[in-house]
């Protein structure tokens, strides 16, 4: 039997409350030794890694390292939000009973880490001396290093954030056990992999990955359902799945903020990284806070939304990351950076590496190249030759720091305050690339609408999207009636709210070319709206919100757009909103109590449409 109390005392950790949680799953996880961990280790375990192979140098101050084949990406279909209340069950958080998820947690957890070293990571997901910050601290035990060594990139780690809890036992309590990835029977009947968030118990118990989202407990887990479900039961805050950003007019002197939702692969990464376009570049920097989770609160003093991201790091998709998608990014991760990548390609002998979208051809010499599985490319038989390199969900985890257009006050306690809440999916038409909303339900409306298209040619249905309110369906903790009540009445309480609206990049003409460059130019629909909000501009009103006029927008340095293309992205489809209309209708119509405002809201848009449309 371990002595865990006298390797929390040595450690320096004092909470009474987190040493008894540390010592019964120690136990009952069978781990044969206890090590608390502060962020000042990371050196340490990087050494320890790379001498163990779990990590391998990727050039100076650079990592990388590869999952097991079967464990590469977020499981939805495995990932439960856990309650004593049946009225938390929604459509969209898989919702189950506490009573039955944490005694089958406990039992596949049990002796699983036997012959391992538990890692106590006591962690804050926020900046120090936040006014959410009794929500942000947690710990996360876990019996992979290199799980730490992320969780040191994405979050503040040190025993002091639990040793000053003004409330000793309030606290995050994240269990992850890996299990034996071999024998996990994962994708079939027999799976035994569970990743569920306990949250009205503020316990998370994660079950057979050590990837990603599955392992890293601070990030989805308790950055977004664990939060949003506190959210929401303490009345105070919004967590979502959102981008900050600032914009500061260097002539005005002015600095703006904006957040948002979008789904996968409607560039959230990249807007969240954006830089000016060279044409407006010595009037307007753009400052990065954060490209994934934000929380939002009213200040009492002054009554705006304010928004912090509780995060400390960026985990990064690598796919089609290169100097021309996102520069910033690129240099996040450069050499030096501490940054540790997972599951793209690596040369064994140069410590280079490679993913789809680096470059636009892999390298051309095939020498020393493993692909993501670790198999040689040069030995790919002529059937695997057009195989990818890098798995599509490689990452990169680097430290905030290491952006170079972090913002200078990221860290600053109260966070910074919100001019705008934007929403943005992939469409080919009908949405045009920016249309502001002044009203707060029908913006409100707009998130729950949310969505992308997906490829659904084959069922007849092409062009149909497939919705994610606010960009969180994977991360609902709570019904979405209450949800989009909670929304209300959260900025339905600031004195000065934000304007919201929904940008689309993605327009396509008949071709299949794209009508907007996007990129750096995506800058430009944003400080439109901005001028919107100040009074500066008036655009053109249609039924689902203000559109710039061609003359509003700043276009300078854009002479390749088509003045034709231009019109069609500011224009508004009438029938095939109309025909958009009757689809939301039925996607809100599955929400059980969905706010009565809500509905006006849709029955606004609708009337104004059929109004025009007639």
């Amino acid at each position: 039997m371990i002595d865990v109390d006298s390797a929390l005392r040595a450690a320096g950790l004092e909470n009474s409350h987190v040493r008894d949680y540390v010592r019964h799953w120690a136990e009952l996880t069978g781990a044969e030794r206890v090590e608390v961990v502060n962020a000042s280790d990371d050196d340490r375990l990087i050494r320890e890694a790379l001498e163990a192979g779990e990590l391998l140098p990727a050039g100076e101050g650079r990592y990388y390292s590869r999952s097991h084949p079967r464990d590469t990406a977020r499981s939805e279909e495995r990932t439960v939000v856990a309650t004593n209340d049946p009225e938390d069950k929604g459509e969209y958080n898989n919702w189950r009973p506490a009573s039955e998820m944490r005694p089958m947690l406990e039992e596949r957890m049990a002796g699983k880490s036997a012959g391992k070293t538990m890692y106590v990571v006591p962690y804050l997901m926020a900046p120090p001396g936040s006014p959410l910050q009794a929500f942000a601290t947690g710990v996360e035990l876990t019996d992979t290093r290199t799980v730490v060594l992320h969780m040191i990139r994405m979050a503040r780690v040190g025993v002091q954030y639990v040793n000053e809890l003004a409330d000793q036992d309030y606290f995050v309590r994240g269990v992850h056990v890996t299990g034996d990835l071999d024998d996990l029977g994962q994708g079939t009947a027999e799976d035994q992999r569970w990743f569920v968030t306990l949250a009205d118990e503020r316990t998370i118990l994660h079950y057979g990955s050590s990837y990603g989202g599955n392992a890293l407990l601070g990030k989805i887990a308790h950055g977004l359902r664990q939060a949003t479900y506190d959210g929401w039961a303490s009345g105070t805050f919004l967590a979502e799945q959102f981008l900050l950003l600032g914009i500061t007019d260097n002539e005005t002197g002015r600095t703006y903020h904006i957040c948002g939702g979008m789904p996968s692969a409607s560039g959230k990464t990249n807007l969240a990284m954006i830089l000016a376009p060279d044409a407006l570049g010595d009037r307007y920097q753009v400052h990065f806070y954060g490209d994934d989770i934000a929380w939002l609160r009213v200040d009492e003093e002054d009554g705006r939304v304010y928004a912090i991201n509780p995060e400390y790091g960026a985990f990064g998709v690598a796919k089609d990351t290169n100097e021309v998608t996102n520069p910033t990014a690129v240099e996040a991760v450069a050499e030096g950076t501490g940054t540790i990548f997972t599951n793209v390609a690596y040369n064994e002998h140069t410590q280079d590496l490679w993913w789809e979208g680096r470059t636009k051809n892999p390298p051309a010499d095939a020498s020393g190249w493993r692909d993501w599985k670790g198999a040689l490319i040069s030995e790919r038989s002529e059937a695997e030759r057009d195989e990818p390199w890098a798995h599509p969900n490689s990452r990169f985890t680097t430290t905030l720091a290491n952006i170079p257009n972090i913002a200078p006050d990221y860290e600053n306690p109260k966070g910074v305050p919100v001019d705008a809440i934007i929403f943005g999916g992939r469409t080919r038409d009908r949405e045009p690339l920016v249309r502001a909303i002044t009203d707060l339900a029908e913006g409100v409306y707009d998130g729950l609408t949310l969505g992308a298209e997906a490829t659904f040619a084959a069922e007849g249905t092409e062009g149909v999207l497939r919705y994610d309110p606010m960009s969180m369906r994977p991360f609902m903790a709570y019904s979405e009636g209450a949800y989009a009540a909670h929304w209300l009445k959260i900025i339905g309480s600031a004195e000065d709210q934000p304007i919201f609206a929904h940008v689309n990049w993605f327009q396509r003409g008949d071709d299949g070319r794209f009508l907007w460059p996007g990129y750096r130019d995506n800058l430009r629909p944003l400080l439109w709206l901005m001028q919107l909000r100040n009074g500066e501009v008036t655009g053109r009103q249609t039924p689902v919100g203000v559109v710039p006029t061609k003359e509003e927008l700043q276009l300078e340095g854009m002479d390749d757009l088509r003045p034709d293309d231009l019109d069609t992205i500011l224009s508004i489809d009438i029938r095939r909103w109309q025909q958009e209309m009757a689809h939301r209708e039925q996607h809100l119509s599955q929400f059980r109590d969905m706010p009565e405002a809500i509905w006006a809201a849709h029955r606004r848009v609708s009337a104004a449409l059929d109004a025009q449309g007639s």
